[in-house]
């Protein structure tokens, strides 16, 4: 095993000792430590070990699984136990004893630990990588009994601050006048209060100390429950929540600093569909949009459109699916939760204007945003459609033609309803996107009993540091199936 250098010791061993205090009460009523020897990694990247019958641990213990934060496989750490049950325990690593994993590093942020996100950042990003492929492996085979043909390279990022987007929770606690500004601690609600975030984009991590104490000298600071950052390729947009009316004199402030920058500020007095933006000026009209280079394309969003939070992840994500489809000109492609379009206008591209895509998502607000999204980039040969995705579509006229291609890029719940039906459109090839797992593994085993072939899978790290674990994965009809439905 490689010897960690001194340093990255050194810095977890005090590091672990400094941060605690801003970590959220241990649950139990007396603080417990006891050192353990780390085996494994669950799916959420937490170390797991078991009590042993000797004289550091309790004898009734003998034998239960604890799972352990920031702890790393082949490690001996002292674990303060957070939590109890019948069945296992849980607890955070505060100090390694003896030699760290080879893997482990030095955290990039200051607020690890205390705050709930990039909890991977003691992990080399290699070994995150790795990680997450084991955790895909795993629910494939425990799902489905399941397991690609091919195993995809993983699609990486090469920067640290990957994030375009960010909601970042304000609360003023007037007892004794404290502004907070940041994201929540782990298992808790109570917030982090930050300076900076390094994965966030550069633009908006220098902006975040100005953006805090403009914020913090508001009339109406109370009544802000959050604000959302969001980034296109040339334009920052700000969004504020509030819960009651802001002054003029807020109003003013707001649309200062915005104008100042050349952001734009969306105020949200309400839910998401309440959100509006203040125009300084009749020129201020420029839209937020990101580019899909390779397809030669623009698309528009709102601040409170979903779009993916890493910009170089989604242009390799959109060209890689685009490539296992093998499309064809003239081919009839379907493309399910749609959203605004960042797949369906380049599978357009791919199937050239002789071709058609079908593009379905259940909301008419993303069904307008991909209409728009078209017309913008002059794209005729595809349709967008508002429809249901829990209820069967396939004798809707537009769906009983039959599709050579399908892309599904379902949320995290998956998309175990589609499956049951998804045999009526009779396509070839089947592109699966998925943000969970568990859900992909079920919907796979579903696929396969349709005929299907798991030909390809491969892990996509959306989002470096934290333990969500993005995929794709190429299904093929097995021939004898295929020939058998004509």
């Amino acid at each position: 095993m490689r010897k960690a250098p001194r340093s990255v010791q050194h810095f977890f061993i005090i590091k672990l000792g400094s941060v605690l205090k801003h970590i959220a009460k241990p649950r139990l009523n007396t603080a417990q430590t006891y050192l353990f020897d780390v085996k494994a990694l669950s799916h959420e990247g937490r170390g797991i070990a078991h009590y042993s019958h000797d004289a550091e641990h309790p004898i009734e213990k003998d034998g239960k699984k604890v799972f352990i934060q920031f702890a790393l496989p082949e490690e001996r750490v002292q674990v303060n136990v957070t939590k109890q049950s019948k069945r296992y325990e849980e607890g955070d690593a505060v100090e390694v004893i003896g030699e760290p994993s080879k893997y482990r590093t030095s955290p990039i942020c200051d607020h690890f630990q205390a705050c709930g996100g990039c909890s991977l950042q003691h992990m080399h990003a290699d070994e995150q990588i790795r990680f997450k492929q084991d955790v895909l492996q795993s629910h494939f085979q425990h799902f489905a009994g399941l397991a690609p043909i091919d195993w995809l390279s993983p699609i990486r990022s090469t920067r640290q601050d990957y994030r375009r987007r960010a909601r970042i929770g304000v609360r003023y606690i007037e007892k004794n006048q404290k502004f907070m500004f940041g994201f929540r601690e782990r298992q808790s609600n109570r917030l982090v209060n930050i300076q900076h975030c390094p994965v966030l984009h550069v633009k908006l991590n220098r902006a975040l100390p100005e953006i805090k104490a403009l914020l913090g000298q508001l009339k109406g600071k109370s009544e802000i429950g959050h604000i959302e950052l969001g980034m296109g390729d040339e334009s920052v947009s700000l969004l504020v929540r509030h819960t009651a009316p802001l002054c003029k004199q807020d109003q003013i402030a707001l649309q200062h600093f915005t104008a100042q920058r050349n952001w734009q500020l969306y105020l949200q007095p309400k839910g998401a569909d309440s959100a509006y933006r203040v125009q300084i000026n009749d020129e201020d009209d420029q839209p937020l949009f990101y580019s899909l280079d390779v397809f030669d394309l623009k698309l528009k969003f709102s601040p409170t459109d979903f779009t993916q939070v890493n910009a170089e992840v989604n242009q390799q994500m959109v060209s890689l699916a685009c490539n296992l489809l093998e499309l064809k000109a003239g081919e009839r492609v379907l493309d399910l939760f749609c959203g605004l379009g960042n797949f369906s206008l380049p599978l357009a591209r791919g199937v050239g204007e002789t071709g058609q895509v079908i593009a379905v998502e259940g909301s008419e607000e993303m069904v307008r945003r991909g209409q728009e999204n078209a017309r913008l980039n002059h794209i005729e040969h595809i349709q967008f459609y508002s429809q249901d995705l829990t209820q069967d579509f396939s004798k809707q006229p537009w769906a009983k033609q039959g599709f050579d291609a399908l892309l599904i890029d379902p949320p995290r719940a998956g998309a175990e309803q589609v499956m049951n039906y998804i045999a009526n459109f009779d396509a070839k090839r089947i592109v699966y996107v998925s943000c969970d797992p568990a859900t992909l593994a079920r919907d796979a085993g579903i696929l396969v009993q349709h005929g299907y072939q798991l030909k390809k899978a491969g892990v996509m790290d959306m989002f470096t540091h934290t333990s969500h674990v993005e995929s794709i994965t190429l299904f093929e009809k097995i021939e004898q199936h295929y020939n058998e439905s004509e």
